[in-house]
């Protein structure tokens, strides 16, 4: 399990499941006051009017100067994400991309932004959509001035559902034992954690939702930080190169790895083994 926050709009994207509003709020107010040091534009998107959203936030220092000038807005989480009942991932990150534009064009360097988006993602079909935007945005921010926090309600959708979106973050305080979250370089993925029995079937249903697509025919998932990974997993991975015509390149320190894929004779996958 990691924890943290996001320091700078480089790249910051973490998942935090609460327990406690007013702990959530006092972690809001110094992520964004962080935020209006740097110079960021800085939003709070949550349920209820703006007038509710500025309660949440009145230990905020300079708070209304802020407000004045649109250094911080309060978004309520409806305007945030203007679409039907189910997210559609592509549409939002392109919200996103235009809110960041806007930003960086009123003069700042970037966009930071703390959602509690618990309302978003009640029901499987609801969580599918927003963990595939949820990866989606994950790429954008890492080559974008964007940052943010993606806060969930344990209490209203228990551990299970929260794990559904934390695993598709690279940093969370929930309970989850791996990561698949946006790759650099020539990596379409990154993998970190542990990938067993317990969970394969999590990361089959993450796997999809990510989508990763091939480059040159290769997909390429780096996994320095994975510490085990299942045969299950390796098939779920066989399964994914296989649907899109391509070789799974894993890149892990761990030879064992490399053994099950020659017992396993995947075909569609190779392992790099990396020291």
């Amino acid at each position: 399990m990691t924890s943290g926050s996001a320091s700078s709009t480089t790249y910051g994207h973490l998942c935090v499941a609460y327990d406690d509003p007013a702990a959530l709020d006092a972690r809001a107010v110094a992520h964004l006051a962080a935020g209006l040091a740097a110079g960021e534009q800085v939003w709070l998107v949550g349920p209820g009017d703006p007038d509710v959203l500025a309660g949440r936030l009145a230990r905020l220092p300079g708070r209304d100067t802020a407000l004045s000038r649109r250094a911080l807005r309060l978004v309520p989480v409806e305007r945030a994400y203007r679409h039907d009942e189910i997210v559609d991932p592509e549409k939002q990150v392109r919200a996103y991309a235009a809110a960041t534009r806007d930003a960086l064009a009123a003069g700042y360097t970037g966009l930071r932004v703390v959602a509690e988006a618990t309302a978003l993602v009640r029901s499987p079909a609801q969580r599918a959509a927003f963990a595939r935007y949820e990866h989606l945005i994950d790429h954008w921010m890492r080559r974008h001035p964007m940052s943010a926090v993606c806060a969930y309600d344990r209490r209203e959708l228990g551990d299970a559902a929260i794990a559904e979106l934390a695993c598709m973050h690279p940093e969370t305080n929930a309970d989850v034992l791996f990561r698949l979250h946006a790759g650099g370089g020539d990596a379409v993925v990154e993998l970190g954690g542990e990938l067993d029995p317990s969970n394969h079937r999590l990361f089959a249903a993450a796997l999809d939702r990510a989508d990763p697509r091939p480059v040159g025919g290769r997909l390429v998932f780096e996994a320095a930080g994975l510490r085990f990974v299942d045969h299950r997993c390796l098939l779920h991975l066989r399964d994914h190169a296989r649907r899109h015509d391509a070789t799974a390149v894993l890149r892990t320190s761990h030879s064992a790895a490399a053994r099950l894929v020659e017992l396993l004779d995947l075909t569609e996958v190779r392992v790099e083994v990396v020291r």
